[in-house]
């Protein structure tokens, strides 16, 4: 993936082109689960791994180290189940980039495991209820709620740091109990999030209105098929692609200015969130006294960047 770039139409926007602390590659659509009313990726058993080949994400890679990217986010679908997971995150870390796995922790190999003991390798997960009933309900797969249970437990009993996001999706789903069960296990990351307007969620036309405030702001996500968005749940928002094209190229465009605009500030009174860390997918819920005035507006994939910076 070659780099181009005529100084001569170069943007003076530093928001364009400051350095991407995180990169969210969607590398599979394929997921063991069968959720449809909320998740955003609409995955499923039956979805494919898209278009970009294991030499395509190699070349993103590659180039998210050159443009100063500090870490890549493997999320779907389920990325465990891309057949060159494993070496994908190795070419990442060889890279000096630190690595995030979001997994529904529904199916780990021995493999995997040894992966996610690895220093620069950090797990998240997400998390629907304290019952069998409640969490495969939203899940749409019986026995996952054990499946992922047992597989939290199995992560911290290896000392591997979960972070669990849990979000409210049905009426009676048991949310508050999901989250003392949790905080009983030994997970010390948790989120709450309501239910975003996009992807299967949508009721008619995605809005920005759903987004996190700081996507597009020193985060981007790739899909399965190359596109660049400004965030995964921004993904009705594409500003060009990686196939044949180049991320710098993207980020240069008056097209990645444009979204930018598009997507609205979320900062409350007195309380200033931190704009390179907040994650689109579901939202934090910080411990604390201070939170922003939209509490809903980060991922549990990174509580303690996405705490606010107040007391």
């Amino acid at each position: 993936m070659e780099e181009t770039h005529d100084p001569s139409t170069a943007t003076a926007d530093p928001h364009r082109t400051r350095r991407r602390d995180l990169l969210e590659l969607e590398i599979t659509s394929r997921c063991q689960l069968t959720r449809s009313s909320h998740c955003y990726a609409e995955a499923g058993p039956t979805k494919a791994h898209g278009t970009m080949t294991t030499d395509d994400w190699k070349q993103v890679i590659d180039e998210a180290a050159r443009i100063g990217v500090t870490k890549v986010q493997f999320i779907g679908g389920e990325p465990t189940l891309h057949p060159d997971f494993t070496k994908l995150v190795g070419h990442a870390l060889d890279r000096a980039i630190g690595v995030q796995e979001y997994s529904n922790l529904y199916r780990v190999k021995l493999r995997h495991w040894r992966l996610f003991e690895h220093p620069g390798v950090s797990l998240a997960t997400s998390y629907y209820a304290n019952t069998d009933e409640g969490h495969d309900a939203v899940t749409g797969r019986k026995g996952s709620h054990v499946a992922t249970r047992s597989n939290i437990i199995e992560a911290l009993r290896r000392g591997i740091h979960v972070q669990v996001g849990i979000v409210d999706v049905l009426a009676g789903q048991r949310v508050d109990q999901a989250r003392a069960e949790l905080e009983a296990l030994g997970v010390t990351d948790i989120n709450i999030d309501r239910v975003r307007g996009v992807g299967n969620a949508a009721k008619l036309l995605p809005s920005t209105s759903e987004l996190c405030g700081n996507c597009a702001k020193g985060r981007a996500a790739i899909m399965p098929d190359g596109a660049v968005t400004p965030c995964v749940l921004g993904r009705f928002l594409p500003t060009g692609s990686v196939k044949g094209g180049s991320l710098k190229a993207v980020f240069e465009s008056d097209r990645w200015g444009q979204v930018q605009q598009l997507i609205p500030q979320r900062v409350g009174a007195g309380c200033t969130p931190d704009e390179d860390s907040c994650m689109p997918s579901p939202g934090a819920n910080p411990s604390g006294a201070c939170t922003p005035a939209d509490s809903n507006d980060c991922d549990p994939s990174r509580t303690p960047a996405c705490n606010p910076k107040c007391n």
